[in-house]
């Protein structure tokens, strides 16, 4: 009886995805599914990836997570992930710490990686590798270059996403409706504004910085340094929102952040 309805479980899983029919990268994809796809990376951001000495990834992965209802020829935001390079961590690592939070609040949960390992995990890799995947997503829905995209990140994770929203800002291939930065403390979005002067509109980015009051790596102290220096570069809306616990992603403040970047961009 299991092994039967395992069966009816599997075929109605298949009959409702070849009745929606959409795919990523071969693979099928479905509303409150998950796809765990392989694409190509092309030689522009090869170029990318390898500066420093890296290897030169021809293949990248990327981890999503769809919310119910999904549907690509709707319009759906993006939440990028990018974790710490801190003990190995990488970006589907973390993906699932934001999946039900985005998911409820009708995002894709999207997190970009590499199939073979760099010789450092260089900001420039990651960007590389970003640009790849995104290529990938337009490639078969042209209509996702329009989608509102934020950033997230914690701690190593939430500098580095700072690094990459303004590099790519610059570039004006994207849409920024928000930063999500969970236990930062220090301020390399201002520091990245300024090296890559994308335009005077990023400043309307909103930016949500994530506290735990018990947090030994990012004291609330801290935070409050990156939230007035944020504020002195010139940023329109910063909301520093602390919370009960340590250097942790929470799980309501993630739901929260994502509510706040709709209301203040109106998608």
């Amino acid at each position: 009886m299991a092994c039967k309805s395992c069966f009816l479980n599997f075929l109605a899983a298949f009959l409702a995805w070849t009745a929606n029919g959409t795919t990523l990268a071969g693979q099928p994809v479905q509303g409150g599914g998950t796809a765990d796809i392989r694409f190509p990376v092309g030689k522009y951001f090869q170029d990318y990836a390898a500066q420093g000495g890296n290897p030169r990834p021809t293949t990248g992965r990327a981890l999503l997570f769809f919310p119910k209802g999904f549907d690509p020829a709707r319009s759906w935001p993006i939440l990028i992930v990018t974790s710490t390079t801190d003990m190995g961590r990488t970006s589907p690592m973390d993906a699932p710490w934001y999946q039900k939070p985005a998911n409820d609040e009708g995002w894709i949960v999207l997190a970009p990686d590499a199939t073979i390992k760099p010789r450092q995990d260089s900001t420039l890799w990651r960007l590389g590798l970003l640009g790849a995947a995104l290529e990938a997503i337009r490639k078969e829905w042209p209509q996702s270059a329009q989608w509102p995209v934020a950033f997230s990140g914690l701690s190593g994770g939430a500098k580095r996403s700072g690094v990459l929203g303004a590099m790519l800002a610059r570039s004006r291939t994207v849409k920024i409706c928000g930063f999500f930065l969970a236990g930062i403390n220090d301020d390399r979005l201002s520091a990245a504004y300024q090296e890559y002067q994308p335009p005077a509109a990023f400043l309307n980015v909103p930016v949500w910085i994530s506290n735990g009051d018990r947090d030994q790596i990012a004291p609330p102290r801290l935070q409050e340094k990156v939230y007035f220096s944020l504020k002195r570069t010139g940023f329109q809306h910063v909301r520093l929102e602390g919370f009960f616990g340590g250097h942790q992603l929470k799980q309501s403040e993630v739901r929260r952040a994502l509510k706040w970047f709709r209301e203040m961009g109106k998608f």
